[in-house]
């Protein structure tokens, strides 16, 4: 907007000038003038124009709206804060970038990216800036005309409030701060002086892997003003479903009070009640509201920002789950979206494809944050990974005219049973109750094992993709009132494989590349890493779990009735694989899972009906 306003009267007269012209049948020249652009902005992109080295840094605390610790004071946020200054604009406004996290100061083996690095300060003075930043997102975006901010979540780093696991106090902390950037929150310098961002054009972009993402997710949720677009990687979207599998049982990772006490940064005391909390509704295996407030899958309708998600398919700590469920609710409100799904575990992306990632990821906050046309939202909106560094790319996900296909489990042989898109038949298998481990569970389907039933297709004829959320219905009979029940679906056929069971996938080599500027203090050169293959006849694409007396609500269990006959509905978890021709399919049934889950093995057994179970799986064209 130009500073002077012209006056009432002016107006008027160019109007009715305006209107003359026109009525005269003649063109109305234009005089609007285009505002040159940005001296970072050639073209369609951003180039780094700006002193990395004489970036502005500073940090500020962020009033936000709740008092997560109970003091009678409501949480100030701590935002480190680099930012691009040039003399010759002194107006220059830019946009942002955010990352929330938890683990920029805990020394609990935590920190951030593959090398955990953590905030640096150049002195022990609270009102420090940060001398080191982790990442590269600084070093590389602020001399292309973006500012970068670092914010500790509530009760961790320099932050007040409590660590309380993905909730309110986190996430409405990091609201704040998008807030504050558009004029609408408070903040303060550490001797509480008020500060405002009259730096900023209050466009903001937030990323994050695992925690740091799901702080994304939910901030997105809110539906705050001034959040154009976020990229989630590997990011929870229901807390619920990465600690209880979204399916009443425990799933074996870190309880809620067990995050707390790795990334707290206050005094016991302090959050004494933030604990409690966690040490009881946290621990709740059923749903209750606690759950229910850290769930930004409930409230997808709310995103008004674009969302970029990144996600590992064979990722067991956040596991895809947590993407389907979100992408499929963002799909259905219509939010501009792309995706990337790798081969890889818990894995960002600038350690398994780092060239193409930089360079992704400048385009798209160049195009939502820059506005700038680059092209992106106009190509495939997905990308798998198909191997170990063998991409194929997607118009869209699930690929269009993907379609449920009904697959039969038959008796087959008595020992291994049949898994076939012809009809159903008759006949009954059972699964006993003995705790037995996935590699255990998958291997050898031709085997009868205890704790387990293989049902297989015949060597495949062709090519077979599968791309979204399988679905498997289980019309059961249970000996006793609750067991876990656990099903997974598994390519059988030799084949180098992503090893995502050995770090993840990648292996971190010595040799080091450079992505954008970088001071004595914080360089931007991380290690190279290189991908981690397998020869294997054995690979489980996707799983799920149950509780059976979840079957109905995970809200408010009910026992199994003995010798009554129920149906069982589970959604494994998402993916696309492709199986080749030649190889074979299997589904997995089995009750006790040893490796994911901590819930005992009952002893019991339960009866399948085969006529009355089948799976549904999302088959895309060939």
């Amino acid at each position: 907007m130009q500073s002077g306003m012209t006056g009432i009267s002016q107006i008027s007269r160019l109007v009715t000038a305006a209107a003359i012209v026109i009525a005269g049948g003649l063109a109305l020249p234009s005089t609007a003038r285009a505002e040159p652009p940005p001296k970072h902005v050639s073209g369609n992109t951003t180039i780094p124009v700006y002193s990395y080295a004489g970036a502005a840094r500073e940090v500020v605390w962020v009033r936000s709206s709740v008092d997560s610790d109970g003091d009678g004071a409501l949480d100030r946020i701590a935002v480190d804060i680099v930012r691009p200054v040039d003399p010759t604009q002194p107006d220059l406004k830019v946009p942002v970038i955010i990352e929330a996290s938890p683990y920029y100061t805990c020394t609990n083996a935590c920190g951030r990216g593959n090398e955990l690095e953590r905030k640096l300060y150049a002195t022990t003075d609270p009102a420090s800036p940060v001398s080191r930043m982790p990442l590269y997102y600084d070093n590389f975006f602020v001399p292309r005309g973006y500012a970068f901010l670092a914010v500790d979540l509530s009760g961790t780093g320099r932050s007040k409030g409590c660590a309380d696991i993905g909730g309110p106090g986190e996430v409405l902390g990091a609201k704040a701060v998008v807030d504050w950037l558009n004029g609408k929150a408070k903040a303060f310098r550490a001797d509480n002086t008020p500060v405002t961002a009259p730096w900023t054009n209050g466009k903001v972009g937030m990323i994050g892997k695992s925690w740091d993402g799901a702080i994304a997710n939910a901030v997105a949720a809110t539906g705050v003003p001034g959040l154009r677009t976020v990229v989630p990687i590997s990011a929870v979207s229901s807390w619920y479903d990465w600690e209880r599998l979204n399916a009443g049982l425990v799933a074996a990772v870190s309880s809620m009070d067990d995050l707390h006490l790795k990334v707290t940064g206050r005094p016991p005391a302090a959050c004494a009640a933030t604990r409690t909390t966690l040490q009881t509704a946290g621990a709740a295996v059923d749903h209750n509201a606690f759950w229910g407030q850290r769930e930004p899958v409930a409230q997808a309708g709310n995103v008004q920002a674009s969302v970029f998600a990144v996600h590992g398919m064979n990722d067991l700590n956040v596991k895809s789950s947590n993407f389907g469920r979100w992408w499929q609710q963002l799909a259905a409100h219509g939010v501009p979206r792309k995706v990337w799904l790798s081969q890889e575990g818990h894995v960002d992306p600038f350690d398994f494809r780092r060239a193409a990632w930089v360079q992704t990821l400048h385009r798209w906050f160049d195009q939502w944050l820059q506005d700038l046309d680059t092209g992106i939202m106009s190509e495939p909106m997905g990308s798998v990974e198909r191997g170990a560094d063998v991409w194929a790319d997607s118009a869209v996900w699930p690929p269009t005219g993907t379609h449920n296909v009904v697959w039969s489990v038959r008796s087959g042989n008595g020992v291994t049973g049949e898994l076939t898109t012809g009809a159903p038949q008759g006949g009954e298998a059972a699964v006993t109750d003995v705790a037995i481990s996935e590699p255990n569970a998958a291997a050898a389907p031709e085997i009868g094992k205890a704790g387990r039933h293989v049902f297989l297709t015949a060597p495949l004829a062709a090519d077979l993709h599968t791309a979204g959320a399988a679905t498997v219905v289980l019309r059961i009979r249970s000996s006793v009132p609750s067991s876990a029940l656990t099903v997974r679906l598994v390519d059988y056929g030799p084949r180098q494989r992503v090893n995502w069971e050995l770090g993840s996938g990648i292996t971190t080599l010595a040799p080091e590349t450079c992505w954008g500027a970088q001071t004595p203090a914080d360089d931007a050169c991380y290690h190279e890493t290189t991908k981690n293959v397998i020869a294997t006849d054995t690979s489980v694409l996707s799983r799920a779990w149950l509780d059976t007396a979840h079957r109905k609500s995970l809200a408010d269990p009910t026992p199994m009735p003995a010798d009554t006959w129920e149906t069982v509905v589970l959604r494994l978890h998402d993916t696309d694989q492709v199986i080749p021709a030649g190889h074979r399919l299997g589904l997995v049934v089995s009750l006790t899972d040893s490796t994911y889950t901590w819930k005992a093995a009952t002893g019991g057994s339960v009866q399948i009906d085969l006529h009355r179970s089948l799976l549904r799986l999302p088959t895309a064209p060939a």
